[in-house]
């Protein structure tokens, strides 16, 4: 049989396509190297959205744009010093009665082991104690002090440019856009700041609103370390429908050095309040601005988690919550009205 001829097989790649692969595996690299300063940008941006509406309050009073900048962000610094100077006068004279309530605690509780188990689990066997777990935590969380202070530092000076020059920055970006489609980015942009605006400070309010809360009932119930179990509470607050739950274990294990019962009364006390923020404070707060499942929020948080720790599982709520008006202005030719009316009518009744 004569030989069967050759086949050659020729795969023409347009440049196109080519482009198009080299531009995603840049973007991936660039994710990878510069996560940490793409987080710091998109915070200053959701400060810079929460802020804005203050600072065109003063412009409207008379004073210039970057005149009412400096004031706000100065004023939020001024803020946070304050309450940190406070925290941190309030609280140096509590750590030894953390320490030495925490050592009373890990006793009361040992006393509920079954004898031949105490032997084992004693600090005075092991040589360990709940203090020696404490200590190092507190190690490394005054190290990464230093880094959060100039984290902080560059997020303000990067919030005031944008401040300043948010509308030229906002117009320069929207030059990129197409004529015709400018429209429904402009409502984009302004439903996306509304959402911003409400988390932000939804989220103030509410760590406030728990703050002074767990300081009233644990003053009350003389609870040791009060004050710092209401600011750890104000702080987890910031982290939804987990972070309270979360702040609630250590005020019941220092109500545990006063009384079995005024632990329970804490426990009580916390689920109450938790019931209460989620179906009355949260709704009166936010409004209809962040018209989010229980659901949907835990998945953005696990998401964002994932990705970019919890900085950005704070930022995945407001990007979730911004999916309505997303869907509504891009998305309802593709998904028809009917679609889009039962998904705003389940939103409605969800928030």
């Amino acid at each position: 049989m004569p030989d069967q001829p050759q086949r050659h097989v020729a795969l023409e790649l347009p440049w196109r396509t080519v482009f198009k692969v080299l531009a995603a595996i840049a973007l991936v690299w660039c994710w990878l190297h510069l996560v940490s300063l793409i987080l710091l940008i998109i915070v200053a941006v959701l400060l810079a959205v929460t802020l804005d509406p203050l600072v065109r309050r003063l412009e409207a009073r008379g004073v210039p744009r970057w005149g009412g900048s400096a004031i706000v962000v100065l004023g939020l610094i001024a803020v946070i010093a304050m309450v940190v100077a406070f925290a941190t006068t309030q609280l140096s004279g509590q750590a030894q009665v953390v320490g030495s309530s925490l050592l009373k605690a890990e006793r009361q509780l040992l006393e509920y082991v079954p004898e031949r188990f105490r032997a084992q689990v004693s600090p005075d066997s092991t040589g360990t104690s709940v203090q020696s777990y404490v200590a190092p935590f507190l190690l490394r969380a005054s190290r990464g002090v230093g880094s959060a202070l100039i984290v902080f530092a560059l997020a303000a000076i990067l919030t005031l440019y944008l401040l300043i020059e948010g509308d030229a920055t906002y117009a320069w970006v929207l030059a990129f856009v197409p004529q015709d489609r400018r429209g429904k980015v402009r409502q984009t942009a302004a439903e996306c700041q509304r959402v911003v605006f409400g988390y932000v400070a939804g989220n103030i309010a509410t760590s406030v609103f728990a703050t002074i809360f767990v300081l009233i009932v644990l003053s009350i119930l003389k609870v040791p370390a009060a004050m710092l179990l209401a600011l750890l509470a104000g702080v987890f607050d910031f982290v939804p429908v987990l972070g309270f739950i979360l702040s609630a274990v250590p005020a019941v294990v220092l109500a545990l050095t006063v009384s079995p019962a005024t632990a329970l009364i804490v426990v009580l006390l916390y689920i109450a309040y938790h019931t209460l923020e989620n179906y009355l404070i949260a709704p009166w707060v936010y409004g209809d601005r962040l018209q989010l499942s229980n659901i949907a929020v835990v998945l953005a948080f696990a998401i964002g988690a994932e990705l970019a720790g919890i900085v950005g599982a704070l930022i995945a709520l407001p990007i979730a919550a911004a999916y309505p008006a997303i869907e509504r202005i891009w998305l309802r030719e593709q998904l028809g009205d009917q679609v889009v009316q039962e998904h705003r009518k389940i939103a409605r009744k969800a928030g």
